[in-house]
């Protein structure tokens, strides 16, 4: 069996969320969602969400590609959950292409980077809400 973990905060989800999870099941058997903590949310990435971290983990819960939902509490934690997890490739979007090769190299794990849907964003949905 094939593991795939990605990680993302997944606030206000859309349907590039829901190509992302689909595209990263696609490259294995079993996916992992690791969910920004709304305490590294702020503390660390500087964003406030909308919804709590509780919803937002019920919310991918639902979704169909999605098999665990764990908390992302820190950056430096993604070879620890390889490892732990035993996950064969860590999947991300584009917009962070080679800032986790490093995974790679600790753990063995292959990582790879999607393109993101271009014409969606959650930061783009929050500006234009704010127009309105």
């Amino acid at each position: 069996m094939k593991r795939i973990i990605t990680y993302g905060t997944f606030d206000l989800l859309h349907y590039g969320h829901i190509n992302l999870l689909r595209r990263a099941k696609e490259q294995g058997d079993y996916l992992i969602v690791a969910l920004s903590a709304d305490e590294f949310n702020w503390n660390e990435k500087h964003k406030k969400t909308y919804f709590s971290f509780e919803k937002r983990k019920q919310l991918l819960e639902a979704i169909r590609y999605v098999d665990l939902v764990i908390p992302e509490n820190n950056w430096e934690q993604k070879t620890t959950d390889v490892e732990e997890y035993h996950v064969d490739k860590l999947v991300m979007g584009d917009d962070w292409a080679g800032k986790f090769d490093f995974v790679e190299e600790k753990t063995g794990a292959e990582v790879i980077y999607l393109p993101r849907t271009p014409e969606i964003s959650t930061t783009q949905i929050k500006k234009d809400l704010n127009k309105q």
